[in-house]
């Protein structure tokens, strides 16, 4: 019965965020803007390391390497690693962003394979498919994220790496706005046990989305139990020097409002080995 009913809602989410973000296409929202024509003239740099100074992420060359850019219309993510020479596929749940990939890549003559579904559900590919998994935030939109992880390691190589961003849990359970002390207050559980409530559009909540928060544990440990080790974590700083108090440059001084993480997909050998462990442990 608990199954059941959490395969309900997590197809409830899917369908409510996929027309949501058809809307947000439409509307021409931040998001939703394609990679500027700046961005092609050296698409390798323009997509810089993804991690920390003095610890690149990605590797220096992309060129044939297979990329799956996962929830990732938009085009941007997928015509830029294909500009940098990676075979890429993007997957999203909204047509509308990925009509953007779409345009840009008859644009720039670069092909991309697009794939509409939803990024709990990889069965359309095959087992260790992808040499990377490129997944920017958006895991924040469904209410179960071991689906996902699960889905993700099963399509990516042994060894292959799984770059992600998500959504601070802390930064969910606060509030957007300031109090008179200009202070942010936690205002959501960690565990509400469904979506957030709606919120006006605001830059760092996608107005009309149903939106949840996932512990560290959920998000980090989930990657870790799908098969994964953690190799480098780290929380982008976008501060802004002299922000307007209750501005969205001023709030991320208080509150980090992303984890990004590098993982490396273990051999099926030693993920079971592992597994081992843990329970031998228990």
């Amino acid at each position: 019965m608990r199954e059941a009913v959490r395969r309900a809602d997590q197809a409830v989410a899917v369908e409510h965020n996929r027309r949501a973000w058809d809307r947000l296409a439409t509307a021409a929202v931040p998001l939703a803007q394609p990679a500027v024509d700046e961005a092609f003239g050296d698409p390798r740099g323009w997509l810089g390391t993804a991690g920390s100074a003095g610890r690149p992420w990605l590797p220096e060359r992309l060129a044939g390497l297979e990329v799956l850019c996962l929830a990732a219309g938009g085009g941007k993510h997928a015509p830029l690693y294909a500009a940098a020479g990676a075979r890429v596929t993007v997957l999203d749940v909204s047509p509308a962003m990925l009509a953007l990939d779409r345009e840009v890549a008859r644009e720039r003559k670069i092909d991309v394979e697009i794939v509409e579904g939803s990024m709990d559900d990889l069965t359309m590919f095959g087992a260790g498919r992808f040499d990377l998994v490129v997944h920017p935030v958006s895991t924040c939109y469904l209410p179960d994220v071991a689906l996902v992880f699960r889905e993700v390691a099963r399509v990516t190589r042994p060894g292959g790496l799984y770059l992600s961003q998500h959504k601070a849990p802390a930064s969910l359970q606060a509030t957007l706005a300031a109090n008179d002390r200009g202070r942010y207050e936690i205002e959501h559980p960690l565990r509400p046990g469904g979506p957030l409530p709606p919120v006006p559009p605001a830059r760092l909540r996608e107005s009309g989305t149903l939106e949840y928060v996932h512990t560290i544990e959920a998000l980090v440990g989930g990657i870790c139990r799908a098969g994964f080790v953690i190799a480098d974590v780290m929380e982008p700083d976008h501060v802004r020097p002299g922000a307007v108090p209750g501005s969205a440059g001023h709030r991320v001084a208080f509150l980090a409002p992303y984890l990004r993480v590098l993982a490396r997909r273990m051999p099926a050998t030693a993920s079971a080995r592992a597994v081992v462990l843990v329970e031998s442990a228990g």
